[in-house]
């Protein structure tokens, strides 16, 4: 039997509606930037695909390689002559783009951004750039992005957002600029998209031969581009992923504290705090048991450190303790069956040295 994926929000598997604009990009080839026959049929994709994630999020769109690029682009060419706030809370993307002496915003214990630290930050200074993430990529917390985009309009800051995460649901651009990664979609890897309100300027984080409208210089990647945006425009099931994913909590016992729980969520995603057990000690034994899952803060270097997140939320010694269970948008009925059986296995080996784990 094949494992059970719930590892999603590190990427998406692919969707067959992106795996068939890959190949229909893919067999057209050429150059969008090309005047032969060649080189308009790319353009069309490409433009097409521009189109359909400009219709889905609002804005103007610059085609990049990913979220990361996104993000770095949109501080890049935001935050000269503007103070920087970030959440504490933010992807390590958008906290290396940040300039040295960025702000940092604390979040309550529920993993929201905290709207009375925001305005009093907002009031005490020049105008701001703030950057605050559409929903966790741990937690699956979503900020209260209409409230925060209040705020920035009231104290003349401009509003950055990351929805590499929240991209799945409806987001609509609630600011100035958003970023978003294709194979958090469903999409392959190596296409993101910068979207942003009309009259915003920006320049280029990498200069090159005029593409984007000068925004991003480099040939586009149109084949990651064009799955990219068949996986905006494909369906998912909110509803249906909530379920198996609080089926699939319950599963987990008394012993497990979910991070964020009272907050609203993404419907895919659980960060379970184990009191006591390393994260890495659990990943490596659910994977064992055909469970693939994921420490908190796994996303660089494939190397299991203490989460940032879980520490901003107050989990003090904890932090170094949680494992993200992330379904799949095709994520099979018997989800929380697979997983509860795995987990028991794993559970019984882990209660035998942590008490605190056993039902």
């Amino acid at each position: 039997m094949m494992p059970l994926d719930l590892d999603a929000n590190a990427t998406e598997p692919l969707r067959p509606e992106a795996r068939e604009a890959v190949l229909r990009a893919l067999e057209t080839g050429g150059n969008p930037s090309s005047v032969h026959g060649g080189g308009r049929a790319a353009r069309r994709i490409l433009e097409e695909a521009r189109r359909a994630v400009a219709a889905r999020f609002g804005g103007e769109v610059v085609f990049a390689s990913g979220g990361t690029e996104a993000n770095a682009l949109a501080l890049h060419a935001l935050s000269p002559s503007r103070r920087v706030l970030l959440g504490a809370t933010e992807h390590a993307a958008v906290r290396a783009a940040a300039p040295p002496g960025a702000a940092v915003l604390p979040v309550l214990r529920d993993g929201t951004l905290d709207l009375a630290a925001l305005e009093a930050a907002l009031r005490d200074g020049p105008p701001a750039l703030v950057c605050a993430m559409a929903a966790n990529n741990e937690t699956g917390v979503l900020h209260p992005l209409s409230e925060i985009a209040a705020l920035c309009r009231a104290h003349g800051a401009l509003l950055h957002v990351d929805a590499v995460q929240a991209a799945r649901l409806s987001v609509e651009l609630p600011g100035d600029t958003l970023a978003l990664s294709g194979h958090k979609l469903g999409g392959p890897s190596g296409a993101g998209a910068l979207v942003l309100r009309s009259g915003i300027a920006l320049s280029p984080l990498i200069a090159g031969g005029g593409q984007e409208q000068g925004r991003r210089g480099g040939t586009e990647a149109l084949p990651a581009i064009a799955g990219l945006a068949a996986a905006v425009t494909a369906p998912y099931d909110a509803a249906r992923l909530a379920a198996l994913r609080d089926a699939v909590e319950a599963a987990l016992g008394e012993g497990a504290v979910i991070a964020g729980q009272d907050a609203p969520r993404l419907p895919n995603t659980a960060l379970a705090v184990l009191p006591g057990v390393a994260a890495e000690t659990v990943v490596i034994a659910l994977d064992l048991a055909g469970v693939r899952v994921s420490a908190g803060a796994a996303c660089s270097s494939g190397k299991v450190a203490r989460s940032h997140v879980l520490e901003a939320m107050g989990f003090g010694e904890d932090a170094g303790s949680g494992i993200r269970l992330s379904l799949p948008w095709n994520a099979p009925d018997d989800t929380p069956e697979r997983f509860r059986r795995a987990w028991e296995g794993v559970r019984a080996r882990l209660s035998s040295r942590r008490p605190a784990l056993a039902t």
